[in-house]
């Protein structure tokens, strides 16, 4: 984050009145404490070491700040509007007007999270340790516009999505227009998914194209909802204490609050320091994982086919 982005950013958190100027801590103090904590995912005590500061006052201007971030939700994690299309959309013959109603796409993600012990197995799915599962849909800008956090890691995406469609903070579906969703997710009214059972992923389509309408469609859909690998895959990068491999420093409640917070950040960053060099840094490491991907692909067919390598 830039000098000017950071000033931004606290002016807005002041406005919110959740943080102020005390007679020894400023405005610009606590934020730069709170950004230096969320982004290399350091202790309370490292941070106060650093900054000559008791425990208890870091970690209560953490909290200060991290609710003042949260006040700035409405302004920064917007639902799109039914009346645009996307330039990302218009703009490009291979998707309009074919995908001219389609306003984003939706994932799940898991976050490490700190659980009890006898809530731990409700809690451990794709993962050995304990997460959450969060529901995000963003926009082709790359920024988020509907963020669920909370749910147990067993949860599957499309339960996740159903709760996030009743719920009264809920995700909008206006009539007529759709989110792309993977194959996680049930094919729905608002959703669309791509053909089961038929080529999908970028990765399979590098060496030969799409020979029919199903396969033309399943790399249409997968070009498109690749932004929101890229956006999950930024906020990452961004944010250290959200990817942590380690057990997180803060309760269960505290970082479903961090992770939101943290989309938020991302939202405003994307809006004034997009940080280009970031995104390319994201977008090489995902063609680099679908590489790998498909090699060892390659070997597991060769090996089914051919009963070993040779």
């Amino acid at each position: 984050m830039g000098p000017d982005a950071f000033l931004q950013l606290c002016e807005k958190l002041r406005a919110t009145r959740q943080v102020r100027n005390t007679k020894h801590v400023t405005v610009e103090e606590q934020v730069s404490r709170f950004l230096y904590i969320v982004a290399h995912n350091v202790k309370t005590r490292t941070v106060s070491f650093f900054y000559h500061r008791s425990g208890e006052t870091v970690s209560r201007y953490f909290h200060a700040v991290l609710q003042a971030i949260i006040l700035l939700e409405d302004e920064f994690l917007q639902q799109p509007s039914a009346s645009i299309v996307s330039p990302a959309i218009l703009h490009n013959h291979r998707f309009y007007p074919y995908f001219k109603d389609c306003i984003g796409t939706i994932d799940g993600t898991h976050f490490r999270v700190k659980v009890p012990i006898a809530d731990q197995p409700k809690f451990r799915g794709r993962k050995d340790w304990p997460t959450q599962n969060v529901l995000a849909a963003c926009d082709f800008d790359m920024k988020f516009t509907y963020v669920l956090t909370g749910w147990e890691g067993t949860a599957s995406d499309s339960k996740v999505l159903k709760n996030a469609l009743s719920r009264d903070d809920n995700l909008k579906l206006p009539r007529g227009k759709f989110y792309l969703g993977d194959v996680g997710f049930m094919l729905k009214h608002g959703l669309i998914t791509p053909y089961r059972s038929v080529k999908y992923h970028l990765k399979e389509y590098a060496r030969r194209g799409p020979e029919n309408e199903k396969e033309l469609f399943n790399l249409c859909h997968a070009s498109l909802r690749n932004v929101i690998e890229r956006s999950f895959g930024v906020l990452k990068k961004r944010f250290a204490i959200i990817t942590s491999g380690t057990e997180p420093h803060y309760d269960f409640e505290t970082m479903t609050e961090i992770v939101l917070a943290c989309c938020i950040l991302h939202n405003f960053l994307m809006g004034v320091d997009p940080d280009p060099h970031l995104i390319a840094q994201v977008d090489r490491e995902l063609q680099e994982n679908n590489q790998k991907r498909m090699k060892s692909f390659d070997m597991n067919k060769m090996n089914t086919i051919g009963g070993g390598p040779y």
